[in-house]
């Protein structure tokens, strides 16, 4: 069985960045494929129903769409990998409790040597050969997902502009000190917009080394 290597990008909460990152990534690392994870419930999610909910297309089993057909369109996070120059896209539609599943299915379609995978909870169930946490200065709030993901973590990615990155480590270190998180991050590389190319230098050589 093909077992492609996994680059994960998890975020401390939503709107922080992850999709940027995602498709950032996806043009450093041509010939990759993509893989995004929803999750849903049956029930509206208190958002605009036509932008964001997938209640509609749950089932008794995780919904897998693959390919251009399927998952490419303008200005949503598929389509915006598409751009970026993924091989392939699948999204994984599922609950909490099919979400297991879900991913293990999507990764048996994957056929690239590398599959960049945006999203928290599945690596509960998946070991990743790189996990980048993604967080905003401007919003550290850190949900329980990626509380768990964060225990996995390979390094953080602060989202901020560049021109605010000395302001947003600042506000870093004060969050770790009164989060509880210190002991954690200061294990951990922090990586802005500024130091991508070392970000990436990074995700290359784990992915090198998952090889040998």
């Amino acid at each position: 069985m093909h077992h492609p290597r996994i680059v994960a990008v998890g975020g401390f909460s939503s709107d922080v960045g992850k999709t940027t990152l995602v498709c950032r990534i996806l043009e450093s690392l041509p010939g990759s494929e993509a893989i995004k994870t929803t999750r849903g419930h049956y029930r509206s999610c208190g958002k605009d129903p036509h932008a964001c909910c997938v209640s509609h297309l749950l089932g008794d089993k995780p919904l897998i769409r693959s390919g251009r057909e399927e998952t490419y369109e303008v200005g949503k996070d598929t389509g915006r990998y598409w751009d970026a120059g993924a091989t392939n896209v699948h999204w994984i539609i599922a609950t909490d409790s099919q979400v297991e599943q879900g991913i293990n299915n999507a990764l048996t379609r994957v056929q690239a040597e590398r599959v960049i995978i945006e999203g928290n909870s599945f690596t509960q169930f998946v070991d990743v050969d790189y996990l980048v946490m993604v967080a905003s200065s401007t919003d550290l709030k850190v949900k329980a997902s990626a509380k768990r993901a964060l225990t996995k973590a390979s390094a953080l990615y602060l989202s901020d502009d560049s021109d605010q990155t000395d302001l947003a480590l600042k506000s870093l270190n004060v969050w770790a000190e009164k989060s509880g998180f210190k002991n954690l991050l200061d294990e951990l590389p922090v990586y802005t917009k500024r130091s991508f190319h070392l970000l990436l230098k990074d995700v290359r050589e784990s992915l090198a080394l998952a090889l040998t």
